[in-house]
This record gives C-alpha cells, structure tokens and sequence, in this order.
C-alpha cells in the first residue's frame, strides 16, 4: 500500500461526477491535486472552497481531447511541482444510442474523449515516469466495457478499447517500476447517470464510489472494480457463451425494449 499524503495528483474531468468527488477524497489523504477539464470558471470557483478547507490545488483548465494541449498540461504542472506522481483520466462522456438515430459522428465523439484523451494523457505524463522509474496512471473506464450492452455501442466500445489498452501497457510498465491502475465503475449517480431514463441496477452515491476508487489506488490495485455485486455478476457474465449472455440481456432488458417500440396502428 502506498499513501498518498504529499502525493502530486493530476486529475482531469474534474468539474463534475466522480471528478468532482475525487477531489476532496484525495485532499483528506494529503494529496496535492490538479485539476483539469474544460469549464475553467467551474474549477475555479470549485478550486476556492477546496483551497478554504487547506487544499493544495492547482487549476489546469484543458480540452482532454486536444492533444498538444494535454502535453501542455503535463509539462506545466511538471514545471509547478516538480512532477507528477499520479495521474487519473477521468474525463468522459456518454450518449445513449437507438438504431433509429444511428450516427458515426457519435461513435468518433465518444472515443476521441473515453479513449484518446486517456491515451494523450499516458503520453503526457509516461516520459518522465519512466525516466525516475515510478507512477501511478489511474484509467476510468466501466463494466459496461466488459461486454456487449443494449443502447450502448459507442460508449461501450470506448470503454472495452480502455480496459484492453491499458492491460496492455501494464506488462511493459510494471517491470519498469509504474503501476496501471484500471478502474471500473458500474452506475454511479453523476450528471452523465441522470440523463438515463431506466432503472439502473446498484446504483451508487458518487461519494462512495470516490471513496473506494481512492482507496484502490492507494492499495495500488489493477483493477477497480465497484459496486461488487453488480461487478462480480458482470465478470461471471462476460465468460458466458454468447448465445446464453444474448437471451440472458435481452431478458434482463425486455421493459427497456418494449419501451422503445413505436407505437403503431390506429388512433
């Protein structure tokens, strides 16, 4: 285990969701946190109270999926403190898709912020890691990487290609003294949560969830994965036959599809 007292964090998405409540979880460890997303004024007015309650904070306002501006980033609070210990890319999105609204910008959208702003920001931060031998990358993805999900295509695929890629970089990091760190949310309460119109099983109070996320990250552990029952229940899903895990969804959604078929016939 490996405290984060005095810990140089960087964290982006961190104006809202689980960014926003990882904050205050890493400060009550004695970490010292930049934070990172687009809306500026947001961080800024959320950087003051952090700062009223003895929080080290640094304000790095950046649009995740613009890469020299993630390099940028890095450097500049590399330059602040000195470097960076352990960077969390948080930031993310998600739109929920039908065949009927079926749309390829959607699918680029989604992974160039869930995918390629993780991936600029391992670039960012890998070369001076690598050079002093020690770090801490935190990617968060989701169970919903995990398999195939109805109305989830895009988001899904983003997460799936996350988990893959950063179970990749682990083989070649950890020899050379940097620990990956996957994590793996099911349904957190968030703003992004709030635009769901079904009934999301184990959903979690995102406090809890940054509790937990920080407490594997200081247990150092390569996956993340919460609430357990729901976790455990999807892992046990995955290693399923795809005809059994096909019936098994369709069933567990059934509400879900009657919902969204068009209503035909007279009026």
């Amino acid at each position: 285990m490996r405290s984060l007292s005095g810990a140089r964090v960087w964290l982006t998405g961190a104006s809202s969701g689980i960014g926003e409540a990882l904050v205050p979880a890493l400060l009550r460890r004695g970490a010292r946190v930049a934070v990172s997303a687009r809306r500026a004024e947001r961080l800024e007015a959320l950087a003051r109270t952090w700062r009223a309650n003895g929080g080290d904070v640094l304000v790095v306002p950046l649009d995740a999926t613009d890469r020299p501006a993630v390099l940028a980033a890095a450097r500049r609070i590399e330059e602040a403190w000195g470097g960076i210990d352990v960077a969390i890319f948080n930031a993310g999105t998600h739109t929920p898709s039908t065949a009927d609204g079926f749309d390829s910008a959607q699918f680029v959208d989604t992974m160039t912020l869930n995918y390629f702003g993780v991936i600029y920001g391992i670039e960012a931060v890998l070369p001076a890691m690598l050079a002093r031998g020690s770090g801490h990358i935190v990617g968060v993805a989701s169970l919903a990487g995990y398999r195939a999900l109805p109305r989830a295509p895009a988001y899904g695929a983003s997460k799936a290609a996350l988990i893959l890629a950063l179970d990749s970089i682990r083989f070649d990091l950890e020899p050379r003294g940097i620990t990956v760190t996957t994590v793996n949310p099911g349904f957190v309460k968030t703003p992004l949560t709030d635009k769901n119109t079904f009934k999301m099983p184990f959903l979690m109070d995102v406090g809890d969830a940054a509790a937990i996320m920080v407490r594997d990250i200081e247990r150092q552990k390569r996956e993340s994965h919460f609430p357990v029952p729901f976790s455990w229940m999807l892992k046990l899903l995955r290693i399923l036959p795809f005809p059994l895990y096909r019936w098994l969804i369709l069933r567990g959604t059934r509400g879900q599809q009657q919902a969204r078929r068009p209503i035909t016939g007279n009026r």
